[in-house]
């Protein structure tokens, strides 16, 4: 009976280790209305991922946008949220933010505790993605721009795109396919890693003078 006790106590043990090394960190994906920003997080998330899309009404096409993107009949309205698992341990929350004007008061909650961003851009409207860019970098919050390759969209390098931006100087532009799964996960690794480098010298450069100091 105490060999039964003891083995069953191992495997809590193990169970709780595994739990306790498991990482999971949050993900903002933003970008002009249209960008593909609910594209992006379906096609990579694990789960069947949660929308709030509305139908485009008439009232909504008089506040919104919609030039480049005549063709969108649906919005999102909230968020839209997924999953992924880069590696054994370390999972990706995904939270999509809405494009427009208008539920831009709802981006102070969803950055929240959050690692990093996916800034979308499109080269076709490259201009509609300037506030998710100014937004992150007032806030100190590392991000990349992932500039989804719409197939009757002029292509354009990353420097160009970066030059085009006014980004500061190492925020990574890559360039990807939306829908793709695979696409879309080189994105989030590259962004994973920067972010990484990002937090670790704040880090180093708030311990530094301490250490002087003693």
């Amino acid at each position: 009976m105490g060999r039964q006790d003891t083995d069953s106590d191992i495997g809590t043990d193990s169970e709780s280790d595994a739990e306790l090394t498991s990482l999971a960190l949050k993900i903002l994906v933003a970008g002009g209305f249209g960008v593909g920003k609910t594209t992006l997080v379906g096609a990579v998330s694990e789960i069947r991922p949660l929308r709030t899309e509305e139908v485009l009404s008439e009232a909504g096409e008089r506040v919104d946008d919609t030039g480049g993107v005549d063709q969108k009949t649906t919005t999102t309205v909230a968020m839209d949220f997924g999953r992924i698992t880069i590696r054994s341990g370390l999972s990706l929350y995904l939270f999509g933010t809405p494009g427009q004007d208008r539920f831009w008061f709802l981006w102070d909650e969803l950055s929240q505790g959050a690692l990093g961003a996916v800034v979308l851009a499109d080269t076709r409207r490259l201009e509609d993605c300037f506030p998710a860019v100014d937004y992150f970098e007032h806030r100190r919050i590392p991000f990349v721009v992932a500039v989804n390759c719409f197939t009757d969209a002029r292509r354009y390098g990353a420097n160009e795109v970066s030059r085009a931006l006014d980004l500061d100087q190492g925020t990574p532009v890559v360039l990807c396919d939306a829908r793709d799964k695979d696409s879309g996960k080189e994105v989030l690794i590259r962004l994973v890693e920067y972010a990484g480098r990002v937090h670790t010298a704040r880090l180093l450069d708030s311990v530094e003078p301490q250490a002087g100091s003693v």
